[in-house]
């Protein structure tokens, strides 16, 4: 019996993961147009932010859909297929959960941000008025 539920939900992925992917494509917004120095600052900002995500997660879209509103470019990285990104998340994150926003500060210390809405609450009151 699990094996089926597995299978089932497995094919329901790979036929709903490219629809997922062509909604976001074809649904991004605006980004927010700042000057060249204030993107440039905004830009050196994102360099202590890694967003960990797997690729057709519908709360890792919503996440990029606000990355892409407010115009900040985080690296994001593969946490569904690359096993290096999983267990890093695993073991500095304490669970395998996307999507996960990793915040390091200026001292080297990392903290490990999950829920899409409190990162999109965190990236705004961040980046919204800058």
């Amino acid at each position: 019996m699990k094996f089926f539920i597995r299978t089932f939900f497995k094919t329901l992925r790979l036929v709903l993961g490219p629809v997922m992917l062509l909604r976001e494509r074809l649904t991004r917004p605006l980004g927010l147009v700042r000057s060249p120095v204030l993107q440039a600052q905004v830009d050196q900002q994102c360099g202590s932010l890694v967003l960990y995500q797997f690729t057709t997660c519908p709360f890792c879209i919503k996440v990029r859909q606000e990355m892409r509103r407010l115009s900040v470019n985080i690296n994001r990285l593969d946490a569904q297929h690359d096993v290096k990104n999983r267990e890093d998340l695993v073991q500095q994150g304490g669970q395998v959960k996307v999507p996960c926003l990793r915040i390091t500060d200026p001292t080297g210390s990392s903290q490990w941000l999950y829920e899409s809405g409190a990162i999109i609450s965190y990236l705004r009151g961040r980046f919204a008025t800058v």
